[in-house]
């Protein structure tokens, strides 16, 4: 019989501390012959049901608890430990409730607490255990206060009679010893039990240093760190029985009541049973009738124009569904998901036409649950809820990304905050992150831990020993560094412990009653942002039902143009109304022009178009469904479009086996099994399924359980011949059917999304400036994306335009012309206070100058840092003052304006404002400033850089135009094939590529004529890595090719130069054309100072003195010979001028 049994096990999941995973420490439980064990994780039960039903399936009992952190009622800044464990369903309950007011009330610097008083309260049906040497009690005895000690005992025994245990530990930490003779001396006194615990943090010892780092990753400390509290041993690990007794064969009735504890201790979860949101309905109605009455007359107003005989096929659909729906207890869920989308709808939130199966139902299509009309599109019932299958049904719903929250807080009003909240996710140390927490708390060098992150590869899903798979450096630098193998060593152990908790992205769960009567809530210290401490599967098995709130942005997208275009136009559009047959939208989507396009932009999806040549909307469902791992390496991608173009026979399925009762189900994909709907309606037609049965046969063929399928075979075979169907030729169909299946898609989902593709399609054809401009907006703080839409907008021939202070609004607008004006808030360093305190400050009229703009503005959020963001963006170029002319007055404007802002506050702002207006009216204002050094294209350009991410008033290039044709003769629009070729121009863009070989990398080059794309093959780009970065001017020699995949051009590159390289080769001499009058001691200082710079090259300088009647050129000596950088030219336009400086070549 077991002598012991754990009581206090802290598992990943307590955040603080604990490293202990639930099932590798249930199946040590379980090895070790222990009945039952508890998990007490740190005042939450985030691990509860996880941990819970492992234990169930190890025959273990999970004991209940939870350790808490106990408010000192004498001291606000001091806390004390206490266990709890529930005894019984009653237990449970008050401990979720107790959690909850936890983080609800007791939050103090972010860490919840309890209140005595709350403990009290919540008592019944709980054993509590003392807490050790960190408890009330164990504190007082290790203070020397006995008295106070005693009268801690008596009021836990009072709370919790014949409940409370003192708690006694053993795991070689500082004042065990004491403490445990004290407390046993106590406990006799007081007849009160005593129990050992090994207050257990990991699973064996070796797992200490790991857990030691963990706790200083979540203190922000290091582990050498002298003032850290060092509160864990190396003991603490989950101990057998036999070692527990060995360790307290003094005190056996401190084991012998850990076993007691478990006995009394037996609480028994209802797991898997939905219990759904009540619906109010009316009075003289049950929910059932209700339900079917608003369907019958929803179905009326999606075809009103229909008669009875048009309808009875839906009519009876519509019947059956309603049947299923009843039958299986959900009209209350159908009603609710209708009502929040319906809310949402009449609030003009914009709401997805549907997504996954949903989409299959009429009911919800008569709702205005979904937009897409179920029976026309071929989407099955039974795909979303099977009557033979009881699940519960799930609609994921999406809605514009901006206004998701407000339909959420709208449930919240309507069923009550205290039954409404969203679902807790728990974020791990990821594989990158993990390195650079690890090497932080070891004290190691930030360059070391930022090299190996970045060794690691960035993926979905990446690990560490993905990472040393497909990484060589990484191998090599664990090798040769015994500093980064310390870290990677214990990176491995903590990689995948959960870290922090969120909040789910839309998941919302409605009870219908309390929350706490499912699950414990965790929520922020304000008390915000509630969330269920079960996340979403765990809150499932609990009963509550989850909802899908999920943001999409493309719905925002398509009600920012809607808006703008309606602005512009004379009749609104409705974009629901759309004809799914337009020929110029499938003309723009054959030629591959998708960027921006809802699923239809990747590099991959775009080869795929132009392959498939869409030519209907089914073509475009098709599109979604077979842009899959699956379907693309299994060959059903290259039949599908052959077999659209004629180059493969059709059949349905295959040519040698094949029925022609299949035809509808196959037509509109040629034949090809594509969707899970069709394998569903193969097995009713064929083998006289019910859909309910196809829908279980479908599920059966994905997880491939061979009986399963063995049985499923039989069953089709028997039933096809019932049906007259030749036997071989059934199992033949059933065989092609099963190998399909397992890539089949949800033909619902597929559909849902494809309308939201056809209608951004639609958008960009008819209306591509507001289209675009809603698409940039989207990606306002993203700067890459937003250049990528900004490149394509241009490259459909749309003019967009700087930034503007007079008309400019915060997204990207269209003007009366056509033409996109770039967002303020694209531009960095501004933001959205900034830019309304302007917006505000205009809506009284244009302004004036740059110190009517001061003046105007609220000089607190409109700052030095705003002012110069405008300024260097373009933004305030409709003043018609030069940029650096604005730079060099600013201090002066900032000045004037915080002058008005003092006359205002002290009430004298009609003397002092009149005369700053007159005086800005009278005179230039700008007087003092019109000296300041004119700035050279590149630093105007780079000052756009700086402010907008990108260039935008010309390209980097022209400043090299001249000089750059000295080396690449044609500008990248004058390229032609099959022809060996110098191209020039800026790396826009750069994949990197692992390849077998190594990395290589695809360079997007633009020189402000055109873009190509060149290759870089790995041994190029491993000689050159350096050069080949973006934004740098650089020379590809190679080989030109056409592009099968856009029609374009592409190169092969063979070598890579910088323009200085290039130019270091055969550049000459450095020219200067200088005015012989500017030539003074003070110029001869400042050309001395910039040459000095670059002195020591090969390249010599002459000096040309420009006089009226002809010039002289000098060379200077060998001492001032330099090296002829692009710095070095950049500074010397600036000292000499633009158009003074050159570099000279042989000729």
């Amino acid at each position: 019989m077991t002598s012991f049994v754990h009581l206090r096990l802290h598992s990943e999941y307590s955040l603080i501390d604990g490293l202990l995973r639930i099932r590798p420490t249930l199946d040590r439980v379980a090895e070790l012959d222990m009945p039952a064990v508890a998990i007490t994780d740190h005042h939450n039960f985030f691990g509860l049901v996880k941990a819970y039903k492992a234990a169930e399936s190890l025959g273990v009992k999970l004991i209940v608890g939870a350790d808490l952190h106990v408010l000192d009622p004498h001291d606000e800044d001091r806390h004390h430990e206490l266990c709890l464990l529930a005894q019984n369903e009653t237990g449970y309950r008050n401990l979720m409730l107790l959690l909850s007011r936890s983080y609800q009330q007791g939050q103090y610097l972010g860490r919840p607490r309890v209140d005595r008083a709350w403990i009290r309260e919540y008592a019944e049906g709980v054993i509590a255990l003392s807490g050790g040497r960190q408890g009330d009690i164990g504190q007082a005895l290790l203070n020397g206060r006995e008295a106070d000690a005693r009268a801690a005992l008596h009021d836990w025994q009072a709370c919790f009679p014949d409940r409370f245990y003192l708690e006694l530990q053993r795991t070689g930490r500082t004042g065990e010893e004491d403490y445990l003779h004290a407390a046993v001396a106590l406990a006799a006194e007081h007849h009160c039990p005593v129990v050992a615990t090994n207050d257990v943090r990991f699973l064996e010892a070796g797992e200490f240093e790991a857990h030691e780092a963990r706790v200083c990753i979540g203190d922000g400390r290091t582990l050498d760190d002298p003032r850290r509290i060092r509160a864990y041993s190396d003991q603490q690990y989950l101990r057998s029985a036999e070692e527990m007794a060995e360790l307290f064969s003094d005190i056996p009735e401190a084991l012998e009541n850990s076993v007691e504890i478990a006995r009394r201790c037996s609480v028994s979860l209802t797991l898997g049973q939905p219990f759904l949101p009540n619906y109010p309905v009316p009075k003289e109605e049950t929910i059932e009738a209700f339900l079917g009455r608003l369907s019958h007359e929803g179905l009326q107003r999606r075809f009103p124009e229909w008669n009875q005989q048009q309808l009875e096929p839906y009519r009876q659909r519509l019947e059956f569904e309603l049947n299923t729906i009843n039958q299986m207890g959900f009209p209350g869920y159908f009603l609710v998901v209708m009502d929040f989308i319906r809310w949402a709808k009449e609030q003009d939130i914009p709401v997805g036409p549907g997504r996954g199966s949903g989409a299959g139902s009429l009911v919800a299509y008569a709702l205005e649950i979904t937009d897409l009309d179920p029976i026309e599109y071929d989407l099955l019932f039974e795909r979303f809820l099977n009557p033979e299958r009881v699940s519960m049904p799930d609609f994921d719903v999406d809605f514009c990304m901006e206004r998701r929250d407000e339909v959420i807080e709208y449930v919240a009003q309507t069923y009550g905050r205290q039954a409404v909240s969203q679902i807790i996710t728990f974020g791990t140390m990821a594989a990158k992150a993990v390195v650079r927490d690890v090497a932080r708390v070891q004290g190691k060098p930030y360059g070391l831990a930022d090299r190996m992150s970045k060794l690691i590869p960035f993926e979905v899903g990446m690990t560490l020993s993905k990472a040393l798979e497909q990484e060589e450096q990484l191998v090599q630098l664990l090798e040769e560094d015994s500093s980064a193998q310390e870290i990677w060593d214990m990176a491995v152990q903590l990689e995948g412990v959960t870290r922090n908790a969120g909040k789910h992205a839309g998941g919302v769960v409605i009870a219908p009653s309390e929350l706490t009567d499912f699950s414990p809530i965790y929520c922020d210290e304000d008390g915000g942002g509630v969330v269920t401490q079960y996340d979403k599967n765990d809150v499932e098995e609990a009963g509550l039902v989850k909802f899908d709130f999920l943001g999409l942005r493309t719905l925002t997208i398509i009600q920012w143009a809607i808006q703008m275009i309606d602005a512009r136009g004379e009749t609104a559009l409705d974009i629901d109304r759309l004809p799914l047959n337009d020929p110029d939208v499938f003309r723009m989507l054959q030629s591959g022009d998708t960027t921006a396009v809802f699923q239809l932009e990747s590099r991959g999806m775009k080869e795929l178009i132009k392959n498939l040549r869409p030519d209907c909307f089914e073509d475009i469902i098709a599109l979604v469904a077979l842009f899959r791992p699956g379907p693309l390496q299994s060959g059903m991608v290259e039949n599908f479009i052959d077999r659209k173009h004629g180059r493969e026979q059709l059949a349905y399925p295959d040519a040698q086996y094949q029925h022609e009762w299949l035809k509808p189900i196959l037509e509109p994909t040629y034949g090809v099994i594509l969707y899970q709907e069709q394998v569903m309606q193969i097995a009713q037609v064929l083998a006289g399924y019910t859909l309910g049965g196809a829908d279980l046969l479908r599920r059966a063929m994905g997880k491939k359980k061979p009986e399963e399928m063995a049985k499923q075979r039989s069953v089709f075979e028997e039933g096809a011949a019932a049906q007259g169907i030749d036997p071989t030729l059934a199992i033949k169909i059933f065989d092609l059917v099963e190998k399909f299946a397992g890539y089949g898609f949800n033909k619902s989902h597929s559909a849902a999304y494809a309308l939201v593709s056809y209608q951004t399609a639609w958008l960009k054809t008819h209306h591509p400036a507001e289209f675009m401009a809603a698409v940039m907006s989207s990606e306002i703080d993203n700067t890459d994306k937003l250049l990528t839409f900004r490149d394509e907008a241009r490259r459909m021939g749309l003019t967009v335009q700087a930034p503007s202070i007079q008309s400019g609004q915060y997204a990207f607008s269209v003007d009366n012309e056509g033409q996109i004006r770039y967002g303020l808030g694209a531009i960095k360093g501004l933001g959205e206070g900034p830019i309304s305190s302007l917006l505000a400050a205009r809506s009284d009229g244009p302004f004036t100058s740059l110190f009517d703009l001061c003046a105007r503005t609220d000089p607190r959020k409109v700052n030095r840092r705003a002012l110069e963001a405008l300024i260097k963006s373009g933004a305030l170029d409709e003043l018609g003052v030069e940029r650096w002319v604005l730079l060099a007055a600013l201090d002066d404007a900032i000045k004037g304006a915080e002058q008005v802002a003092s006359n205002t506050a002290a009430g004298i702002d009609d003397l002092f404002g009149e005369v700053m207006a007159t005086s800005d009216d009278a005179e230039d204002p700008y007087h003092e400033h019109r000296g300041a050094r004119a700035w050279s294209l590149t630093e105007l350009l780079n000052a756009e850089k700086e402010s907008l991410g990108s260039f935008l008033s010309g390209h980097p290039m022209e400043a090299y135009e001249a000089e750059v044709r000295k080396f690449a003769p044609r500008r990248i629009r004058e390229l032609q094939a099959n022809n060996q070729a110098v191209v020039a121009g800026l790396i826009l863009d750069i994949r990197t590529i692992k390849t077998q070989r190594g990395p290589m990398a695809v360079l997007t080059l633009d020189d402000g004529s055109g873009q190509i794309e060149a290759t870089v093959y790995n041994d190029v780009f491993t000689e050159h890595r350096d050069l080949l970065q973006k934004d740098r001017i650089v020379l590809l020699d190679g080989r030109l090719q056409v592009d099968d995949f856009n029609g374009g051009l592409a190169m092969r590159t063979k070598s890579v130069r910088s323009l200085e390289q290039a130019r270091k080769a055969r550049v000459s001499q450095l020219r200067l054309r200088v005015p012989s009058h500017r030539v003074d001691e003070r110029f001869n200082t400042l050309l001395a100072n910039t040459l000095r710079s670059a002195v020591g090259g090969q390249c010599p300088v002459v000096m040309e003195y420009v006089q009226p009647k002809g010039s002289v050129a000098v060379r200077l000596g060998g001492a001032w010979q330099v090296h002829p950088s692009d710095a070095l030219l950049d500074e010397l336009r600036i000292a000499v001028g633009n158009d003074a400086v050159d570099w000279v070549y042989e000729a």
